[in-house]
């Protein structure tokens, strides 16, 4: 390659798969001290861990992730109309290989890439002991999506099925399953205190083709994957989401209570904040009750939205509230802001 160098001009130096180089940190970072060299690496995110970037890049470069297609890009290539689109795409989610496959055949594609990329790759790289805990544990985030918990939850509940592990394994188990881009945590925010709160947190799958397919596609609760995707989608456009809680004192049956009321998702971005809720359906005025109330203690001003999966036009309630149509949030990347 060196030969190919000629003169003082700007050379650009594409590798993909870097990870499967021998010495690939040693040979990039000779690179980097030729200044006429513009190096762009690429790694698949089972192997070249996001860990690893950061211990051998930090400071010498820039990471860019590339994510499953959003709604509104898997839409136009899906070939369906928007409803059977968003079906397929929260069961198969939006790895672009499987999108041309039939329903057999992505469902072996994406099982496949569980059993012979990301656990065993995670198994030889990060040299897992307990191979059994690190499947539980990825069955359990899978499960439980949207849900709250911790290690210590997992690590009682993976006691009862005869698994004696420490809480430190488990914890560490969820960082190789983050690390490897299967999940992200989302980190509850006290909304009136303006701190987080340590644990419990929520855990969200980073593509619900992965994740459906590691429960064998027979968890399929609509709720649980509208609010999923709509945390990926908030990711893919840029913002950094918690899930919100309000502490209040409330009289129920004459006494003074304190509980706490939840915000599905804090959206930041800059200065830009939104408050949004997930709501399957809200068919009832309990239920609208339910979703709206949370809004109703916050007084900051940041617009508030109810996403929700009934056929509803966009349309602002006589509280100020937004309501909108999770396809019509989903296949519009610039939703929020047009709102």
């Amino acid at each position: 390659m060196r030969s190919r160098i000629k003169d003082d001009g700007q050379y650009y130096v594409m590798i993909d798969e870097i990870q499967l180089a021998n010495g690939f940190v040693d040979l990039i970072n000779g690179f980097r001290a030729d200044s006429r060299l513009d190096v762009y690496i690429t790694g698949s995110n089972s192997k070249f861990l996001s860990s690893d970037i950061v211990t051998e890049f930090r400071g010498r470069g820039t990471e860019i992730r590339v994510q499953p297609l959003s709604f509104s890009e898997y839409l136009p290539v899906s070939g369906l109309d928007e409803r059977a689109a968003w079906k397929r795409y929260l069961t198969f989610g939006g790895l672009p290989e499987g999108i041309g496959l039939g329903d057999e055949d992505r469902m072996n594609y994406l099982s496949s890439l569980i059993s012979t990329v990301y656990v065993l790759d995670i198994v030889e790289r990060k040299g897992i002991q307990y191979p059994d805990v690190l499947n539980k544990i990825f069955d359990m985030l899978s499960s439980a999506i949207g849900s709250l918990t911790n290690p210590y939850r997992m690590q009682c509940s993976i006691r009862t099925k005869g698994l004696d592990v420490g809480w430190n394994t488990v914890s560490e188990y969820v960082g190789h399953l983050e690390d490897a881009f299967l999940f992200e945590e989302s980190k509850r925010f006290d909304i009136r205190g303006k701190d987080y709160i340590d644990t419990p947190s929520k855990y969200y799958s980073t593509d619900l083709g992965i994740r459906n397919a590691k429960l064998g596609f027979r968890q399929d609760e609509y709720a649980h994957l509208m609010e999923n995707a709509i945390y990926n989608e908030l990711r893919y456009r840029g913002f950094a989401v918690d899930v919100g809680v309000i502490g209040i004192r409330e009289y129920i049956d004459g006494k003074r209570e304190y509980k706490q009321l939840e915000i599905d998702f804090v959206a930041n971005k800059g200065d830009r904040r939104y408050y949004i809720q997930s709501a399957y359906h809200m068919d009832d005025d309990i239920k609208k009750e339910q979703e709206i109330s949370p809004f109703l203690k916050l007084n900051d001003g940041f617009r508030k939205l109810v996403i929700t999966g009934d056929d509803v036009p966009c349309h602002v309630n006589s509280m100020g509230i937004t309501v909108m149509n999770v396809i019509d949030f989903m296949k519009n990347p610039f939703s929020l802001e047009r709102m």
